[in-house]
């Protein structure tokens, strides 16, 4: 096959274009898994750091229990994510090795080529100049092709000299990323066996408070539905002051007080609208924070057929912090709930966010707030927490807080 050395070197160039794609791919998968990681090892420090802040000899069981088990959480997060990147680098290291083997095996073999031109040329001009190639030609078309001829043979030499010497850097720097690609995978494996040591720590920790847990566990069972009861009393008082406030402003429009939607200025409306073309990417209203109980109905996390329900979230987070508005907005109430201290409410047109168990607060009815702007601060409950109950409405209707603030 005549033109087999070409066809040779356009498959190596298709080939190595493939596998520069597929690298490149990889190193931004790896990317995100490592930016991944580093998320969810600040989140564990966070949790360490909000969980030994509110350490109390009054912490109960159940709330013992719940911190392991979020401690538990987070730690399997990260094993599976070191994983991920532990074997993504396993597979890198794998195609940068075989294209290594490649660049080799044609590296040796243009060396080879080269090497014979060499020769070729050296006994060409021992037995004849160029010129006299030239002037031996039959006419002068073959004098043309064999000047055409000399000149590609030429800059074919030129291209494979300079082929050799980029492919020889491009060995250098495979085998040095290969090299890294090792002591990266040699490193994550360190670390997910530290990772692994810990949460068998924390395992055991949860067992043992489980199976102290068990010895009563009706009585637990007691305790977590007067949580529930009172979480439900303190809800309910909320989402009424929602349905009241909307009844009075819809009456001073001369709206029929029993519809479950407010009557909205122009001014509003365009508030609302630019509060629901936000929706995921509202800040969180604390500055640093952890989720404990999310929206909705949730399987209790120890004890089997215990369900929790909340129409908010609550989120854990550092004494004393500042608690702020998610979006502009106008405080249309602020009350006191025994159990939750104090509660702001901020409308942003048929929206309200409620901001409940405050405590020095810097605003008050009918202000006018920003995004970020402080309203208070967060109370500290018996067992050393700062958790702050968080929840918006539609209207009267109840929404997911994680679908609107973003990563939540």
């Amino acid at each position: 096959m005549k033109n087999r050395p070409l066809f040779r070197f356009v498959l190596i160039i298709l080939l190595s274009l493939a596998a520069v794609t597929t690298a490149v791919g990889q190193s931004k998968k790896q990317r995100q898994l490592e930016n991944q990681r580093k998320d969810i090892l600040k989140e564990i420090q966070q949790i360490n750091s909000l969980l030994a802040e509110a350490k109390s000899e009054e912490t109960s069981l159940l709330t013992k229990i719940e911190d392991v088990n979020l401690k538990i959480k987070v730690r399997k997060n990260l094993i599976q994510i070191t994983n991920q990147q532990a074997n993504l680098l396993t597979r890198e290291i794998k195609t940068n090795s075989e294209k290594i083997k490649a660049l080799e095996t044609d590296l040796a073999a243009r060396k080879k080529d080269y090497a014979a031109m060499v020769v070729k040329s050296y006994k060409n001009k021992a037995t004849q100049s160029k010129l006299l190639f030239l002037l031996s030609s039959n006419d002068f078309l073959q004098a043309y092709k064999r000047y055409n001829y000399m000149k590609q043979y030429k800059r074919y030499q030129k291209n494979q000299a300079d082929s050799i010497v980029s492919k020889t850097e491009k060995l250098v720097n495979l085998n040095e990323a290969l090299l890294l690609q090792k002591e990266d995978k040699t490193r994550l494996i360190a670390e997910n066996k530290k990772a692994q040591a810990k949460l068998q720590a924390e395992k055991g920790h949860q067992q043992t408070l489980i199976a102290i847990l068990k010895k009563d566990e009706s009585k637990y069972k007691k305790a977590i539905a007067k949580k529930q009861k009172e979480s439900n009393r303190i809800e309910r008082k909320i989402e009424k002051l929602i349905r009241d406030a909307i009844a009075a402003a819809n009456k001073k429009k001369n709206k029929a007080s029993t519809s479950k939607t407010l009557s909205l200025t122009p001014e509003a409306k365009a508030l609302a609208a630019s509060f629901s073309a936000n929706k995921g990417k509202l800040p969180w209203p604390v500055s640093t924070g952890r989720v404990t109980q999310k929206f909705g109905k949730q399987r209790h996390a120890t004890i089997p057929g215990i369900y929790t329900y909340s129409s908010g979230v609550k989120i854990l987070t550092s004494k004393n912090s500042d608690v702020k508005a998610v979006f502009n907005g106008v405080v249309s109430e602020i009350q006191m709930i025994k159990g939750a201290n104090q509660s702001v409410y901020i409308q942003h047109g048929n929206y309200f966010t409620v901001y409940s168990n405050l405590k020095n607060l810097s605003i008050k009815k009918g202000d006018k707030v920003i995004t970020g702007m402080p309203i208070g601060k967060i109370a500290t409950n018996n067992e050393g927490k700062s958790v702050l109950r968080f929840f918006i409405f539609n209207n009267s209707n109840k929404q997911n807080p994680a679908h609107w603030i973003y990563k939540m």
